[in-house]
């Protein structure tokens, strides 16, 4: 069956040059492509994601995952994503960053399943899935202890857990940026762990704002 006109990543496409400062380039629509193309496979009989058009995927999953981008140090730079899902919000920062080296923590099996396809259909080998809690992992794998420049957090529940467990992932001066409520929501109340602080990044061109939590690890 042949796929509508208006269900393609183009929209994702077009804001490239807002939030990259480039356009993207045909490796990156080749893989972004084929990695809405299996999810949008994998939902028909796997509830990954609300969100089942590509258009949706597009805008909704890959676009916002790049909305990380600013708050990343220089490369090369080692990422732990916490509560992967689907891969979002580390893969699509992988695939537009070779730069990036990328761990992906998830506990819920089918969600690891989906990973370990998607990362030998994207040809990212070097990437590296754990299923398991995050807060049990990091006793378990010793090398995984403060061993990363970021952890990130996406549809992961803000709070002194999230902040606790991500402080033992990383190196001093490391930090944790977790996305924020949607515009218009209360921001939580966090007990102040490390440094914490809310930051909200514009990008005028797109319409969008995003609220993040930062908290740099100062052990």
């Amino acid at each position: 069956m042949a796929r509508p006109a208006a269900d393609s990543l183009e929209f994702f496409f077009k804001a490239f040059p807002a939030l990259l400062g480039r356009a993207a380039t045909p490796t990156e629509r080749n893989a972004f492509g084929r990695y809405a193309n299996l999810l949008v496979l994998w939902n028909r009989t796997h509830h990954l994601t609300s969100l089942r058009t590509r258009a949706d995927i597009g805008r909704g999953l890959f676009l916002d995952s790049l909305l990380f981008t600013l708050l990343l140090p220089r490369r090369p730079v080692r990422v732990l994503d916490i509560g992967a899902g689907a891969g979002i919000p580390g893969v699509p920062l992988r695939v537009v960053d070779p730069g990036l080296s990328l761990t992906l923590i998830e506990s819920r099996r089918k969600p690891v399943s989906f990973l370990h396809a998607l990362l030998r259909e994207l040809a990212l080998p070097d990437v590296a899935v754990y299923h398991g809690r995050a807060e049990t992992i990091v006793s378990e794998v010793i090398e995984l202890q403060r061993g990363f420049d970021i952890v990130l957090a996406r549809a992961v529940g803000l709070g002194a857990p999230l902040i606790g467990t991500a402080l033992a992932y990383l190196r001093a001066g490391g930090r944790l940026i977790a996305a924020g409520p949607p515009a218009g929501r209360a921001l939580p109340t966090l007990d102040r762990v490390g440094s914490a602080e809310w930051k909200t990044i514009e990008f005028p061109k797109l319409g969008i704002a995003r609220t993040f939590l930062v908290v740099t690890n100062e052990d």
